[in-house]
């Protein structure tokens, strides 16, 4: 069963979000605040799985209230930013800092409840080609670029595991491709996910770009 906190300063918008959430079978408790600051405070008050956060919000930003609940909470809730447009640097900015994925404020009541339980599972939010789109029009690595040193520490499978994971391909897809099992890959995205502090797939994905792994316009 899912707690959700809604995070938007605009009260009709965020009564919308948080009755609709309401009438899912699964959600046991919708909250509402309307600021970063309230947020961030009531997440380390409380336990909530997913938190919905606009990412324009007066004072502390919705990028900055991300932050700071993926930093300072020990068992952080799953983090889906509200925006206006897909391909936005402040998207891009916020999948980099955590969050787990995002949705447009204008999706559909159905879309709203699936991603609320999708990201609560630790799957990917929306499409692969969305995930590219966005994280290519804001990467700008060039292809000869040094990696980090944090993902030169990753074994050479786990960093094949990562460059699949960049390219959008799912985990039964890349067990496929390298001829393991699933649970194989999953125990390597483990491995990946705390070797690099990363908080959810979409933060692979974006590591895998600015690494150097995946280069903008590759083919899958």
């Amino acid at each position: 069963m899912t707690r959700v906190l809604v995070v938007d300063d605009q009260e009709l918008v965020r009564a919308g979000l948080a009755s609709l959430l309401r009438t899912a079978p699964d959600i046991t408790e919708v909250r509402e605040v309307s600021d970063g600051e309230t947020a961030v405070d009531a997440v380390e008050r409380e336990r909530f799985d997913v938190v919905l956060m606009d990412i324009r919000l007066p004072g502390m930003n919705g990028i900055a209230a991300t932050e700071a609940i993926l930093r300072k909470v020990p068992d952080p809730p799953h983090v889906i930013v509200l925006t206006t447009f897909d391909v936005d640097e402040y998207v891009y900015t916020a999948l980099r800092a955590g969050a787990s994925g995002f949705l447009l404020k204008d999706t559909s009541p159905r879309r709203l409840i699936e991603a609320v339980g999708v990201v609560t599972r630790g799957e990917m939010l929306f499409a692969p080609a969305v995930t590219r789109r966005l994280v290519e029009a804001y990467t700008c690595r060039p292809a000869s670029a040094v990696e980090p040193e944090t993902v030169s520490d990753l074994t050479a499978r786990e960093r094949e595991v990562l460059r699949l994971v960049g390219l959008g391909i799912d985990n039964e897809a890349i067990a496929g491709q390298l001829h393991v099992t699933e649970g194989t890959v999953k125990t390597h995205l483990h491995r990946i996910m705390t070797k690099l502090s990363l908080n959810s797939r979409a933060q692979a994905v974006v590591m895998a770009y600015e690494s150097g792994l995946v280069v903008p316009g590759q083919a899958r």
